[in-house]
């Protein structure tokens, strides 16, 4: 799988021009395998150096590699994926304090969808 689309990277370049924005994840990589989840809000103009949310373990802000992300080979010849279906919706700040929270990316982002979806009972 292409990790970063020529769409998704030039977003990414766009956000890396405005440092210290709060800036919306435009793109979440995963370990289909187990744990490893990237959001990635920005990329340098050297294009490898992103940053975001990571969580190995524990949520964490900062820089990652994407040569390291796509160097990676798990079993039965996998790698990290793309979530070609993930929207970000929320600036990186949320997604660190729910993350946070909640103990890792993944339960926030159920918590975090869960809590904006409309209630049915009518209240």
């Amino acid at each position: 799988m292409i990790l970063l689309t020529d769409d998704l990277r030039e977003r990414l370049l766009a956000n890396g021009l405005e440092r210290g924005a709060d800036h919306v994840p435009v793109v979440k990589f995963f370990n289909p395998l187990g744990e490893g989840v990237w959001l990635a809000t920005e990329l340098d103009a050297d294009g490898d150096t992103l940053f975001g949310l990571a969580d190995l373990g524990y949520p964490e802000l900062g820089s990652f590699s994407l040569d390291e992300l796509t160097s990676i080979v798990l079993p039965f010849g996998m790698g990290i994926e793309r979530d070609i279906l993930f929207t970000g919706d929320f600036p990186i700040s949320v997604w660190a304090e729910a993350a946070r929270k909640a103990g890792s990316i993944r339960a926030a982002e159920r918590n975090l969808y869960r809590a904006a979806q409309p209630r049915r009972d009518g209240a």
